[in-house]
């Protein structure tokens, strides 16, 4: 089921899903570095990133959500 899911997806959706991926990861990873570096201003730039990555993550599945809906029209 899920290789069926993924293989009948988008490439817009996949665009967004691993964009998503890989702002949260983007974000997570200067965050752990303003941690250890104790850079405030660091840890305070991740935040956006990773809220843009949630909010790309929640597009994507909005997109594959009408994707399935026209789908069950035809």
């Amino acid at each position: 089921m899920l290789n069926e899911f993924w293989a009948t997806a988008s490439t817009s959706y996949k665009v967004l899903v691993f964009s998503a991926m890989g702002l949260i990861a983007v974000g997570i990873i200067l965050n752990l570095v303003g941690n250890t570096t104790h850079n405030q201003g660091l840890m305070v730039a991740s935040l956006p990133v990773i809220g843009l990555g949630l909010i790309l993550h929640v597009v994507g599945l909005v997109a594959r959500g009408q994707q399935i809906r026209k789908s069950y029209k035809k």
